[in-house]
């Protein structure tokens, strides 16, 4: 009988991805989404609303492993006081929801495998190469992913083995933050931001997808794993490489900070602050990138 893998946000794009690779390696898929949805082949949908903290028990119950990816888009909207607490109560309260029927049920897996970010490093410009024991940030990118790691502490305490993976930024074909950049470098006007001396831990989204399978099928692994390159991007070489990928050298200045600013708030940190993040604990898991060079990964995903 095939083992069953529970992903929570697996209608957005990271999850699509992931639910193709999982079917592939032989796993039958469920996903919790807000609406109803039809059933296809190994692909099964159930109910959830985590505002009302509601959920179809028997999606927890079939249950073999659960891939959680759930949580507000930290990057859709101005971060006011209410739109942060939103982007923290949706990671919180939807791993509450899910800790809670697995409770009640004395409900085993053989693992909670949890999406973060190495915002947890915090939004702040430094060459200080991040590792996975340093401690939060004190800031809000830090603050959202101590909160959305410590609600895991629940889980662990059920004697399931949790991983955390801190993911950088994503790269994939006309999706995550590329969708948004595509149009302005394909008409030749795109151009770095601020100083463009911040870093940007980036990756491809089947080594994504991949690090979460690893973390599947090897049950030597749990705890927080970085998962992005560790090639000393910065924006400028970033900005610089795309802009070659569509045949030209960039000609237009760096958007000021303070436009970025104006434009965003606070949330402008996401663009003008990076740190530098290492890789070497997943690597040492025995994981293999397939998309190490900038250049290829994303060529990868403007062809494929």
């Amino acid at each position: 009988m095939k083992k069953n893998v529970l992903i929570s946000g697996g209608s957005g794009f990271i999850g699509r991805h992931l639910t193709t690779l999982l079917i592939a390696k032989g796993y039958s898929v469920s996903i919790l989404s807000r609406s109803e949805k039809q059933n296809k082949g190994d692909i099964f949908y159930y109910k959830w609303d985590v505002s009302n903290q509601t959920i179809e028990e028997s999606a927890v119950l079939k249950a073999d492993y659960i891939i959680h990816l759930a949580g507000e888009n930290i990057a859709e909207k101005r971060w006011t006081a209410k739109r942060k607490a939103v982007i923290i109560d949706s990671r919180e309260k939807s791993t509450q929801l899910l800790y809670s029927v697995l409770k009640k049920n004395n409900k085993t897996l053989d693992a909670f495998i949890s999406a973060s970010a190495v915002g947890i490093y915090g939004a702040v410009n430094g060459e200080e190469i991040c590792t996975e024991d340093m401690k939060p940030a004190n800031d809000f990118l830090g603050y959202t992913c101590q909160k959305w790691e410590g609600s895991l502490d629940f889980i662990e305490n059920l004697n399931i083995r949790t991983v955390k993976i801190r993911t950088g930024l994503v790269l994939g074909k006309n999706e995550g933050f590329l969708k948004k950049l595509i149009p302005l470098f394909k008409y030749r006007l795109g151009s770095a931001l601020g100083s463009g001396k911040q870093y940007m831990p980036w990756i491809h989204v089947d080594d994504l997808c991949s690090i979460y399978y690893q973390a599947i099928v090897n049950p030597d692994m749990a705890g927080p794993y970085n998962a992005a390159i560790n090639d000393n991007t910065t924006n400028s070489i970033f900005s610089k490489t795309l802009a070659c990928v569509f045949g030209y050298s960039i000609w237009l200045p760096n958007v000021p900070a303070f436009v970025l600013k104006l434009a965003m708030g606070e949330m402008a940190k996401i663009v003008l602050t990076g740190r530098r993040v290492s890789s070497n604990k997943i690597e040492q898991t025995g994981f293999k990138f397939q998309f190490k060079n900038l250049e290829g990964a994303l060529r990868n995903c403007l062809t494929k």
